[in-house]
């Protein structure tokens, strides 16, 4: 998950549908906080993250693989452009295709500090 979220997020020489294509299948689906999104809607979304995040990191607290199913808790640690600062702790469950890529997450996150106007940050678009 570290290597995805830091391709997609914080690797400026790919774009985001070459990371996406590394990481996610075709087909992939995903649900943040309850909602629903389709492939096109996570990158979209990584899309808008990159126009207001400046840099970052994740930390792996957690991490279980049991064939193809998959399971992590990860702190996302991001700088905006503005300097503002941003702390997201992520609950993450997972399948991954026969070629190691993840074909659906569901996940919450819960904000540890942040600007109240941030707590969505997990779909922002």
């Amino acid at each position: 998950m570290a290597a995805a979220l830091d391709d997609l997020i914080f690797n400026p020489g790919l774009t985001v549908e070459e990371a996406a294509d590394r990481h996610f299948t075709p087909g992939y689906r995903q649900r943040t906080d309850g909602t629903w999104d389709d492939r096109a809607g996570f990158v979209e979304h990584i899309g808008h993250l990159r126009t207001v995040v400046a840099g970052g990191h994740v930390v792996v607290h957690d991490e279980l693989r049991d064939g193809r199913k998959y399971a992590d808790r990860h702190t996302v640690h991001l700088t905006k452009r503005d300097g503002s600062a941003l702390r997201v702790e992520v609950y993450a469950f997972g399948d991954l295709a026969s070629d190691g890529r993840f074909s659906r997450v569901e996940e919450t996150t819960l904000m540890i500090e942040g600007a109240e106007a941030d707590r969505g940050i997990g779909s922002a678009r």
